[in-house]
């Protein structure tokens, strides 16, 4: 599975960027410092200037890649779904059963993420705190009908169909799927950030995790039980 997620491509909206920083070592040292940076300073106070100081190059390279910040949130956001796309796709694939199938998918949905080493440029972990903190920032904004438009969501919203259609194949009678699906989606992010700074407004803690809080209120809720 590791050669094979090496040799896939996320399929990133092109729009995204000015130059895939997949092709050249600059683009990904972009990215992977990028990463580090939104993690430790805040979206808010990151800027390409300071960027280009920490990778030893000048602002305008950074340019040649993102026309802005907020084409690299969305581009960071965009990987990030894919590659949880890839995940849920390779651990569901061989099940039949459609409420083992739909587990699993939670599992992948509302696991702790671990670092991938299929991408040695990228760290999964602290892009998944990025995520949790900062996906928000990505649409909540006056383009966010236009850049729906665009494309710019596309993954994401593919990732929602998936799970809509697992719910739809446990309970073909449950009225709003992508209702219940898109809920998981950022429901499982807000949870993982109540955990991290509003313990006392969640469930989850180090024993409870968003796993299985989302897996039980979603068998709860549609005409099945989960498997175990």
């Amino acid at each position: 599975m590791d050669r094979l997620m090496q040799s896939l491509k996320m399929g990133i909206n092109e729009k995204l960027y000015v130059k895939d920083p997949e092709s050249s070592s600059l683009g990904k040292k972009i990215i992977e410092q990028g990463i580090l940076m939104i993690d430790e300073v805040g979206f808010e106070s990151f800027t390409f200037k300071k960027l280009g100081t920490k990778i030893g190059s000048n602002e305008s390279s950074i340019y040649r890649y993102f026309e802005n910040k907020h084409k690299l949130l969305l581009y960071l956001a965009s990987w990030y779904w894919g590659w949880t796309e890839y995940k849920l796709v390779f651990a569901t694939h061989g099940i039949s059963d459609s409420v083992e199938k739909l587990q699993k998918a939670m599992e992948i949905l509302a696991q702790t993420v671990e670092e991938d080493e299929s991408f040695t440029h990228i760290n999964e972990v602290i892009l998944n705190k990025i995520v949790i903190n900062e996906y928000s920032k990505s649409y909540l904004t006056k383009e966010v009908d236009n850049e729906n438009k665009q494309g710019y969501f596309a993954i994401y919203k593919r990732l929602v169909d998936r799970l809509s259609e697992m719910i739809i194949a446990v309970d073909s009678e449950y009225p709003y799927p992508s209702s219940l699906a898109s809920m998981v989606m950022e429901g499982t992010l807000h949870q993982f950030f109540l955990k991290e700074h509003f313990p006392a407004l969640t469930n989850c803690n180090e024993t409870v995790t968003p796993t299985e809080y989302f897996t039980d209120l979603i068998f709860r809720t549609l005409k099945a039980k989960p498997n175990g």
